[in-house]
């Protein structure tokens, strides 16, 4: 079974031998970084398989080292702070952060999102592909091309997309979206999955203001559809 590699980046030294202390006796090779500079370095040099992140270090804030380490890191990003507003998880989100724990955290519920952030869907079925004058997805190589541009999306926002282009055409509710990609104890975290569609409409819709393809239900959740000439297009390319 392959060790997950978890970079831990904290300013207190303190923190970081505790981190490294429970997650080495849980089974994880640690490497650390005090600062946002050195987390860059870090990444590039250990290609870590997930990053516990501080949100609050001197010079280089956690957001903006998560704004820089996602243009080249693909894989989870969990912020750790002692800020606990709805205004900054969102904040975190939006700079392409996966989940957010606050200071002080139980060790069994840091672990149990590491677990999640971690884990990875296995699947004999073929995943969905779209193909049409618009949108090209390709799940399977991670190929998301959009009005002939290819397009960057974060680990979460791929998960997302991935989801509703499953289900295409059926609508999906803000739960069932929440459980199934970020886990069960996070049905109720909507604003996770708010700034992730947000952030999705705003890579793929020609009006993100007025989405035609991720749509919302309201009161329920949101669904992918095609337009009309899209899909007869898509359908005639699948024959």
């Amino acid at each position: 079974m392959t060790i997950a590699t978890i970079l831990v980046v904290d300013d207190e030294a303190q923190i970081r031998r505790v981190l490294r202390s429970t997650l080495t006796s849980n089974g994880y090779d640690i490497v650390e970084a005090k600062n946002g500079e050195e987390a860059i370095r870090t990444v590039m040099r250990e290609h870590p398989d997930l990053i516990l992140l501080d949100l609050n270090m001197p010079e280089m804030s956690g957001l903006e080292a998560c704004r820089k380490i996602r243009v080249s890191f693909p894989g989870p990003i969990i912020m750790v702070t002692v800020r606990d507003s709805e205004r900054d998880k969102i904040a975190a989100l939006d700079c392409g952060a996966d989940d957010y724990v606050v200071k002080p955290f139980a060790v069994g519920e840091l672990l149990a999102r590491i677990r999640s952030a971690l884990r990875r869907t296995i699947t004999d079925e073929p995943l969905p592909k779209i193909d049409t004058s618009e949108l090209t997805f390709d799940f399977d190589r991670r190929l998301i091309v959009v009005r002939g541009n290819r397009v960057h999306l974060t680990p979460k926002e791929f998960d997302v997309l991935r989801l509703l282009v499953v289900h295409q055409g059926k609508p999906l509710a803000h739960k069932t979206m929440l459980q199934t990609i970020w886990g069960p104890d996070y049905a109720g975290e909507t604003e996770y999955l708010r700034v992730v569609v947000n952030q999705l409409r705003k890579k793929i819709e020609r009006d993100p203001a007025r989405p035609s393809h991720i749509v919302t239900e309201q009161g329920l959740g949101y669904t992918f559809q095609l337009g009309a000439a899209e899909t007869k297009k898509h359908s005639n390319r699948k024959t």
